[in-house]
Parts: C-alpha cells; structure tokens; sequence
C-alpha cells in the first residue's frame, strides 16, 4: 500500500511540472492512463463478469451513483451525447449487481479520457460532443 501511495504522490507532482511548462502535454499522458484504466476494466468485466453479477451492489455504489445529487454526477460528465432536440443528455447509470457497479467506473474512466482529448485538441474539456471524441495523435515527424 505505502508503494502504491508514494508512486501516486510522485505521479502527482511530476503532472504538475510537467503542467508548468506544458499543460497539453500533462493532460495527454493523463489521456494514456485513463484509456487504459479503461481498457484494464474491460478485460477484468470479460474475465470476471459471471462472479460480479451474482454479487450485490455496495451501499457507497449506491450512494455514489443512485442517491447523492445527480447534479454533480451531470456536472463531471463534460462529453455528453446530444439526443433528439439537441440537447445534451443526462446518464443515468443501471445498477443492478456488482457487474454493473464496474462498468460505471470503467464508463467513468472513458468519461475522463474524454475530457482530456478535447483539452488536449481543443483546448476545452467541451470541445466537441460525445460522437466525435477522438484519440490524440502523435505529431507527424516532419513538423516537430
């Protein structure tokens, strides 16, 4: 545990240097991790997604994603899907069993990767809807 925590206390402050001289370049390593956090909890839900959904919800799940304020749920999802009027919708997430309460904190890490694309491009953690999102690229060699 004290391994964990001093690695995340020095991936901290390196993002924050790192920030100083480049803000850009900190939001798209954090890019990285989120989209393989993401990917790590896709292969654990195909792995163990049987076990997961015999078991039952956690009362801090459900109080996370079912009771406290859905506003500050809506408020950190930045990269939303428009639905038919144009407006951008709110998620609500199911949360029937264990299963589900993992792929709401892997869909939460995507939500993360999201926003750090757009203000990696775009400058904006709302640069553009949900549908266009898209990964950052390297730049070509030719222009470094």
């Amino acid at each position: 545990r004290i391994l964990a925590q001093s690695m995340a206390f020095g991936y901290y402050w390196y993002v924050t240097i790192v920030y100083f001289f480049n803000p850009a370049v900190a939001y798209h390593l954090s890019e990285l991790i989120e989209d393989h956090a993401y990917d790590t909890y896709s292969g654990y839900l195909r792995d163990h997604g049987e076990l997961l959904k015999t078991q039952e919800v956690p009362a801090v799940a459900n109080k996370y994603y079912v009771e406290d304020n859905p506003f500050l749920f809506d408020l950190f999802c930045t990269v939303k899907d428009k639905d038919e009027q144009g407006d951008f919708s709110t998620r609500r997430p199911k949360l029937d069993n264990l299963y589900d309460v993992f792929v709401n904190i892997r869909d939460d890490e995507k939500e993360h990767w999201k926003t750090l694309c757009n203000l990696v491009q775009y400058g904006d953690m709302q640069g553009v809807e949900n549908s266009l999102v898209q990964p950052t690229k390297a730049m070509p060699k030719e222009l470094k």
